[in-house]
């Protein structure tokens, strides 16, 4: 385990691409790390206990809910946000949403997003059940789920 860090020890990791040092206590989360001291506020906070998913971001290539990693977690870890999934133009995944009608609040959707990156990243075709577990720890309190799997049948039909 990596050692505890003291109040202003810095630690360095890297998020969706760029390199930061950051002087924060150890029982800091990420989830308030990237929100509030490198200002990526796409990544949400809604139950803090790690079960609705609204957080999820990749470290070090493993989905995980941000609010449940300690800053001490972070030495050297390389951390992709909803913010890096695309840069000029919708990612296929976030155009999928669009079509599929799966936004509604939206507040759900950068860990939904997420979730499926992350999937996407270990399997390029997924199955639907596999689609559905890799989804299972993000909950949705607006859509009912339908326009979320409008869109996972879309993000699949366009990867046969």
């Amino acid at each position: 385990m990596k050692e505890q860090l003291q109040a202003g020890k810095t630690i360095r990791f890297n998020v969706n691409g760029s390199s930061v040092d950051l002087s924060v206590p150890a029982t800091y989360r990420l989830v308030d790390i990237l929100r509030e001291e490198l200002n990526l506020t796409g990544t949400k906070i809604s139950c803090e206990v790690g079960r609705c998913g609204a957080c999820s971001v990749i470290l070090n290539g493993k989905l995980v809910n941000s609010c449940l990693v300690m800053a001490y977690q972070l030495e050297d870890a390389v951390v992709q946000t909803i913010e890096s999934v695309s840069a000029d133009a919708l990612h296929p995944i976030q155009e999928a949403f669009l079509q599929g009608g799966a936004l509604q609040c939206g507040y759900c959707t950068p860990g939904m997003i997420m979730a499926l990156k992350g999937l996407l990243e270990r399997e390029s075709q997924p199955t639907k059940e596999e689609v559905l577990q890799g989804l299972s720890g993000n909950l949705c309190r607006c859509t009912g789920y339908e326009g979320i799997l409008r869109a996972v049948d879309i993000l699949a039909n366009k990867a046969e």
